[in-house]
């Protein structure tokens, strides 16, 4: 394992975190209609998606184990680079449906890791 495979699953954890904090008690509406929460989720997505990026050229073996690394790569890929076409209909999906499952085989890997020096 890459030294820093650790640090990057954990930028990974703590973004879902955010984002799962930040959406608490909202509505798809309520999203999409803020502007600001829609720009910081953006963000965390794009840490998300970076991550898992550096994770899979430096540490495949790794990254295969979230079966939708490549997923998300690509969708952060199209917040940033299609920034002027985001769906959020789609990101509030991601956030309600994905997220979750993500959070859940991010944390078993770092559990498995076992504590960091």
């Amino acid at each position: 394992m890459h030294p820093k495979t650790p640090k990057w699953l954990q930028d990974v954890l703590d973004a879902c975190d955010v984002i799962v904090r930040a959406c608490e008690g909202r509505t798809r509406e309520s999203f999409t209609q803020d502007e600001l929460l829609k720009g910081a989720v953006e963000r965390k997505f794009e840490i998300i998606g970076e991550a898992l990026n550096r994770i899979s050229k430096v540490d495949p073996n790794t990254a295969e184990q979230i079966p939708e690394f490549r997923r998300i790569i690509g969708f952060r890929n199209i917040l940033i680079h299609g920034y002027d076409d985001v769906d959020y209909e789609r990101v509030w999906q991601v956030i309600q449906a994905d997220l979750p499952r993500l959070h859940e085989q991010v944390q078993k890997l770092l559990e498995e890791i076992g504590p960091r020096p």
